[in-house]
């Protein structure tokens, strides 16, 4: 129960980051659809995110002991990789919004909420929110303890399991009314998990993931 080779202390312990993060998505949810912001409502969601976020950060560096220490690749390690994995997220995400613009593809749901309740306090609570901090939950668990818990067999069967499964946890953490939107979720978390694969770190695929999340916001 104690290590990350017990699988019911994992199942345990990734529900619990489950139910964590589920906490830290509904204060944020709760917030966006108030307007004006309220402070009791932003100190909440400072204190929800801030203890789930450090929670996850302590639970994930403590884990690391466990497994053996592999080589991996700094974000600037490989700066052709990064600044390739950089533009194929900004056009890809120029050309959802492309198609939203056309009426091909919905709005997201705090977009769709933006407009409803348009206000430079609530563009700059989900810059923070939905552009950063969430992204970061996200990446711990579609990638850091998803794959810590099942995918750490070093062989391209898994590996290619591993990311199928991260994308779909990914689309589903981001869940949306529409079809076309969570398999668009899927596609980016699969990208996010092959980062991770290739590099061997968090940082890559929370870095992408960022990027993606400001990007959505940026471009309401």
């Amino acid at each position: 129960m104690n290590t990350p080779n017990s699988r019911e202390g994992n199942l345990i312990r990734f529900v619990v980051y489950c139910i964590a993060y589920v906490m830290a998505a509904g204060v944020v949810e709760l917030v966006s659809q108030k307007t004006p912001l309220r402070v009791w409502d932003l100190i909440l969601y400072a204190l929800v995110t801030t203890m789930v976020l450090l929670f996850y950060v302590y639970r994930f560096n403590r884990e690391q002991r466990f497994f053996e220490r592999v080589a991996t690749l700094p974000v600037l390690g490989d700066f052709g990789l990064t600044v390739g994995l950089t533009l194929a997220t900004i056009a890809s995400r120029i050309l959802v919004m492309y198609f939203q613009t056309l009426g091909k593809v919905p709005s997201y749901g705090f977009q769709a909420s933006f407009v409803k309740h348009e206000s430079t306090g609530l563009f700059w609570f989900l810059m923070l929110a939905e552009g950063i901090v969430l992204p970061i939950l996200q990446q711990y668990l579609t990638t850091g303890f998803l794959f810590n818990y099942l995918f750490r067999d070093n062989n391209r069967t898994v590996a290619l399991i591993g990311i199928v499964c991260s994308g779909i946890l990914f689309s589903l953490l981001n869940f949306q009314h529409s079809l076309i939107l969570l398999v668009i979720e899927a596609a980016y978390g699969m990208f996010f998990a092959w980062s991770y694969m290739y590099t061997q770190t968090l940082r890559m695929p929370i870095y992408l993931a960022i990027l993606s999340g400001v990007l959505i916001v940026v471009m309401m």
